[in-house]
């Protein structure tokens, strides 16, 4: 199976970010930017924790027809009941429910045994299959859990109806290698793992979400749970812009999405604007450096060929195109090039002489803009 479906939890955990909690109407106008951008399943909220989380993801499930709606709950009757209710009026409704199955939270955040657990895994499932027709489970922490132990639990919830079963490294504690070898694991000693998708959903605490994700995917993952601009509790989750151009750039990798690219650059910078959440510069494919070249090798060769320092068309994400910004790095083809931009036409004695001038006042400011450029070549004589 090539298809790769993208699940955005924007909307539940980029949300529990201390300060971008979203009121519905909120929600709903990022669920529509996340439909039109081509995800597969918009995870809404966690419907029980409050009333305005439970009016956000039935205003979603009203609303969004082509995307499916998720609700997450706890292995709890309770949050299965009041998320299949938020849940009543979407085209495509998804119960997400699970429970802890690393031995730090079977002993000591649910003071449990492994069998016991298995079984609330089991009738969690089994409850909310009887409510919508489509259940995911995720076992929380099992980039930390036993791989036999979660290989059983994913054996029995495949039997009682999950067909997508999430498995997420919470702590964001694994390698590339170890979260593919266990994801490989399930594919190869799970017997009904044909029945079911395995899904991904990575935190970023070491800065490996997306490496996790990737490697998850080469080891047979077909669904990767992701945010725009990779925002999420802690360091964060699995960025969707990097999955997502990955696979673009590494085609080897087999699997397709339906991203409609070219508008990842708006919906990120309306997500970042809408939970007051600024972009770092340097942030991969979405962040304001990240077609910004000011070294003068760099320059040069952009100049001369745009794929010589760029893998990605800029335009390809929806991005205003490549920057050449002046600093006191930067060299005599760039100048050149802003001086052709302003409509000055330099002979090439007139760009020494220029250039002379530009490096007095690039080591004076930080950013050279059009206003020092303009007193620089008026002052030069030798242009055409």
């Amino acid at each position: 199976m090539n298809k790769l479906y993208v699940f955005d939890t924007t909307l539940r955990d980029g949300e529990q970010v201390p300060g971008c909690q979203l009121k519905s109407e909120e929600k709903l106008e990022v669920a529509y930017q996340l439909e039109s951008l081509g995800v597969d399943i918009i995870e809404a909220g966690f419907p029980v924790s409050s009333p305005e989380d439970f009016k956000s993801v039935s205003l979603l499930a009203a609303e969004i027809k082509e995307s499916t709606i998720c609700g997450l709950t706890r292995a709890v009757e309770e949050d299965i009941d009041v998320a299949a209710a938020a849940l009543k009026h979407a085209v495509n409704p998804r119960i997400h429910t699970g429970i802890g199955t690393s031995e730090s939270h079977i002993k000591f955040k649910l003071h449990s045994t492994q069998d016991e657990i298995l079984a609330r895994a089991v009738h969690a499932v089994k409850y909310a299959k009887n409510l919508v027709a489509e259940v995911e489970f995720y076992a929380e922490d099992a980039g930390r859990t036993d791989n036999e132990f979660l290989a059983r639990i994913v054996e029995a919830v495949i039997d009682a109806g999950a067909s997508v079963i999430n498995v997420p490294d919470t702590t964001g504690y694994c390698l590339p290698g170890q979260f593919g070898e266990k994801i490989a694991y399930l594919a190869n000693n799970v017997p009904n793992i044909d029945k079911a998708i395995l899904s991904t959903h990575c935190h970023n605490d070491l800065g490996l979400a997306t490496a996790n994700s990737i490697a998850g995917v080469l080891a047979g993952a077909r669904q990767v749970e992701c945010t725009m601009n990779g925002i999420g509790e802690r360091a964060g989750n699995t960025s969707l812009e990097e999955v997502v151009m990955i696979i673009n750039q590494h085609q080897h990798i087999g699997v397709q999405h339906r991203i409609d690219t070219r508008q990842i650059t708006s919906v990120s910078q309306s997500v970042s604007k809408m939970m007051n959440m600024p972009v770092q510069p340097n942030k991969a494919i979405v962040g304001s450096n990240a077609f910004a070249h000011s070294s003068g090798i760099h320059q040069d060769g952009v100049i001369k060929n745009r794929e010589t320092y760029e893998i990605i068309d800029p335009e390809e994400v929806g991005a205003a195109g490549s920057e050449i910004i002046l600093t006191a790095r930067s060299g005599r083809a760039a100048l050149n090039y802003h001086a052709k931009k302003l409509g000055y036409q330099l002979e090439p004695e007139a760009v020494k002489a220029a250039y002379k001038k530009f490096l007095v006042v690039a080591d004076k400011v930080k950013h050279v803009e059009a206003s020092h450029l303009h007193e620089i070549f008026q002052n030069i004589k030798t242009y055409a």
